[in-house]
């Protein structure tokens, strides 16, 4: 595959607990000093602004445009250097796309136990989602990361909580 085949998408990718998650928001809205933080805990920053993507049969594969490649802009401090403040541990070459977040002003809040999980189209594939907003991100990013790498290996909390309250309802002297 050559260049052509690489689409830019706006955000900021990053390797989240051996996942890679895209976040997305408008300008301005904190993607940076989240990733910033996200870094500081372990995450591995792929790309800022401008991640490409490639399709490579049912997933989705990113990476950085050189131009951009170890650089992080966080306001109100500028453009970093990842690698020179954190090390070669702190950036990673490519990822395969697994969770989009989007930064919202205020987020949607979802149904309460739906085990149906959003999704956003990317290239033609439809990936996991979760809009955020409020305080704690890093951590709940973090955890939704880690949460989707269980799901990708055939843990659902959410069903196996719903089964389990009814099976609880239908017996409950159990």
């Amino acid at each position: 595959m050559n260049d052509a085949d690489w689409h830019i998408h706006h955000g900021v990718f990053l390797e989240v607990a051996g996942l890679g998650v895209l976040i997305t928001g408008p300008s301005g809205i904190g993607k940076g000093n989240l990733a910033l933080q996200l870094i500081d805990r372990g995450a591995r920053l792929i790309a800022d602004d401008a991640p490409e993507f490639q399709r490579r049969g049912e997933g989705l594969t990113g990476r950085c445009p050189p131009l951009l490649r170890d650089y992080l802009e966080v306001r109100p401090l500028g453009v970093l250097d990842i690698r020179a403040m954190y090390g070669d541990e702190a950036l990673g070459e490519e990822a395969t796309l697994g969770l989009v977040i989007e930064l919202q002003a205020q987020a949607q809040a979802p149904e309460r136990l739906n085990p149906e999980h959003s999704t956003r189209e990317l290239l033609g594939l439809e990936l996991p989602f979760i809009g955020l907003s409020g305080n704690n991100l890093a951590l709940l990013v973090e955890a939704a990361a880690r949460r989707q790498v269980l799901y990708y290996n055939g843990h659902d909390f959410t069903r196996t909580f719903i089964e389990r309250q009814g099976r609880q309802l239908q017996n409950p002297s159990e």
